[in-house]
């Protein structure tokens, strides 16, 4: 087993949650259902191209083929120390949002959206962030583009920017659902990083 097949089995192991966790969501107030596969298809394709990525540098290709095409998608080479550590932290990201996704429940959306019963969440992992989903899939996206790959830093820089822009409109959302509750939740936890920030 490789730190590649690490990551890749984890980005896949995502992918399979999410799609399946969407399918129970509850509705959307403005209607319809959330759906994974509905939306930020810029998302979903980034994910698809990490995972075509390291399939093509560690699947299949024979020989000079292989190496040819291994060293165009590379920004570095990494040592296995470092590239073990990108599978650790891989690993804990996607551990981290998947108990984030099982607290939410129902309620998740994969845009910022009132839920019909719309219920504020601060079990879990929620009691350390507000944002946890968020936190576990950067993490993840950071472990990946540890493995110096070019689709690994696209991803992780998608991953943050995106994140941080639906931070703002969430918290607002949040904030108008639950004026009394929120403001004291927002004092005693951290946005993405625990005990930090």
């Amino acid at each position: 087993m490789t730190y590649e097949n690490v990551i890749l089995g984890c980005w896949a192991a995502f992918l399979l949650v999410w799609a399946l966790a969407a399918l129970g969501v509850k509705r959307d107030i403005r209607g319809g259902y959330a759906s994974v596969w509905k939306s930020y298809w810029a998302m979903r394709m980034a994910v698809a191209v990490l995972l075509l990525s390291f399939a093509i540098r560690f699947g299949h290709l024979a020989g000079s083929a292989r190496s040819t095409v291994s060293n165009r998608m590379l920004l570095f080479r990494p040592t296995p120390a470092l590239g073990w550590t990108g599978a650790v932290l891989t690993v804990i990201g996607i551990g981290f949002a998947v108990w984030a996704r099982v607290a939410l429940g129902r309620n998740w959306s994969p845009r910022p959206a009132v839920k019909e019963h719309h219920e504020l969440v601060t079990s879990g992992p929620y009691e350390y962030v507000r944002h946890p989903i968020y936190s576990g899939i950067i993490l993840s996206a950071l472990g990946t583009a540890l493995t110096g790959t070019v689709f690994g830093a696209i991803v992780f820089v998608l991953a943050i920017t995106l994140f941080l822009a639906r931070i703002r409109k969430e918290e607002q959302i949040m904030l108008e659902l639950f004026p009394n509750e929120y403001p004291g939740y927002q004092a005693r936890t951290k946005r993405l990083v625990p005990f930090i920030w």
